[in-house]
C-alpha cells in the first residue's frame, strides 16, 4: 500500500478573484498525494491553463474531468473554438502538462483505500432529470425559461459538430460505458464526472428547474455496474457527501464566493476523497445550491 491522500476539488471558478487566490493556496498534504479536478475551473482558456499549470507543479498525479464551463466559448476568449474542439484542445493542453483526461489510460491509486482505477468522465447531460410535473424534454425546458432558471450553457455551450447537446450527451455515454466495460472488473472504481450520476442529490437544489442541466439518467446505475468505491462531482456548489447503494457520492465544489463565504472561515477544499464505509453525518444547508 502506497502513502498519500487522495484529493479532489470542482468549481474553482477561478475568474473570481477571491477564488483565484483559493486555487493559488492549494497544496498537497504529502509529496504523494493526488488531486481529482470534477470540472469548472474557469470560463476562459488562459484561466484553465493557468490552474492545471499551477496544481501539476504541487500535486503528485493531476486527474481532471470538465465541467460545463470549460466549455463554454466566452466573446471575451481569445480562444474561440467550440463544442468538441474546445474539449480536445483542453485534452491537448494536459497531455503537455501530465495530467489525466477523460481520454487517456485511466490511472491506477495504490494509497490508502486503494487499489483503485480512478475513472475520469464525461458525459455531459440530455435534460432527462426533468423539472417537476413535466414529461418531456419540451415540457421541462418551457418551465424553466417561465421561471427564469435556465443555465448559461444554452447561450455558450455549442455542442458543434453535434446537432444538440443532448446527442454530445448520448455519444460521450456510449463511449464512455465501451471504456469502462473493457477494464479490469476486479478493481474497483473511483468515478470523478462534474455531474452526479444519480438524479438524487439534485433534489436539495433550491430551484428543482436547474436539475435538467446536472446528468443524465444513463449513468443512474454506473457507481454499482462500474464497482465504484466512491464518486466525485461538483456542478451543484453543495458540497457534501451522500451514500447511494451504500457507495459514498462527494460533491466536492468550491463555488461562487457569494456561497462560500457565509459558510464562514477558509473554504475546505481539496477535501479527502471518502471510500465505502460508515456514512458521512454531516448536510449542507437546504437554501443552498447553485442556479447558473
Amino acid at each position: 500500500m502506497g502513502a498519500g491522500t487522495l484529493l479532489a476539488v470542482s468549481d474553482l471558478h477561478v475568474g473570481y478573484a477571491e477564488n483565484r487566490q483559493i486555487a493559488a493556496g492549494l497544496r498537497p498534504r504529502s509529496d504523494e498525494d493526488w488531486l481529482l479536478v470534477a470540472g469548472d475551473i474557469g470560463d476562459a482558456y488562459a484561466d484553465v491553463e493557468w490552474t492545471l499549470r499551477t496544481l501539476v507543479e504541487r500535486f503528485h498525479t493531476v486527474v481532471w474531468a470538465p465541467g460545463n464551463h470549460e466549455l463554454w466559448t466566452p466573446r471575451h476568449d481569445p480562444v474561440q473554438l467550440r463544442g468538441e474542439q474546445r474539449y480536445q484542445h483542453i485534452v491537448e493542453l494536459c497531455r503537455t502538462l501530465g495530467v489525466y483526461t477523460p481520454e487517456d489510460e485511466y490511472p491506477i491509486w495504490r494509497g490508502p483505500g486503494g487499489p483503485v482505477l480512478v475513472a475520469p468522465l464525461f458525459v455531459l447531460y440530455d435534460y432527462s432529470f426533468r423539472a417537476p410535473g413535466t414529461a418531456t424534454r419540451e415540457e421541462s425546458l418551457a418551465r424553466a425559461y417561465a421561471t427564469g432558471i435556465v443555465c448559461t450553457d444554452e447561450f455558450m455551450l455549442h455542442p458543434d459538430p453535434h446537432p444538440t447537446r443532448e446527442a454530445w450527451c448520448w455519444a460521450r455515454v456510449a463511449y464512455t460505458r465501451q471504456r469502462l466495460d473493457a477494464c479490469d472488473p476486479s478493481l474497483p472504481t473511483v468515478l470523478v464526472n462534474h455531474y452526479p450520476l444519480v438524479r438524487e442529490p439534485t433534489d436539495i437544489l433550491r430551484y428543482p428547474e436547474f436539475a435538467q442541466w446536472c446528468g443524465t439518467e444513463h449513468t443512474a446505475d454506473w457507481h454499482v455496474r462500474y464497482r465504484a468505491a466512491a464518486v466525485v462531482y461538483g456542478h451543484l456548489h453543495i458540497p457534501r457527501t451522500t451514500w447511494h447503494d451504500e457507495v459514498p457520492f462527494q460533491e466536492v465544489s468550491l463555488g461562487y464566493p457569494r456561497e462560500w463565504r457565509p459558510r464562514g472561515g477558509r473554504p475546505e477544499v481539496p477535501r479527502p476523497v471518502v471510500f465505502g464505509g460508515v456514512p458521512a453525518t454531516r448536510t449542507p444547508d437546504p437554501g443552498s445550491g447553485r442556479t447558473g
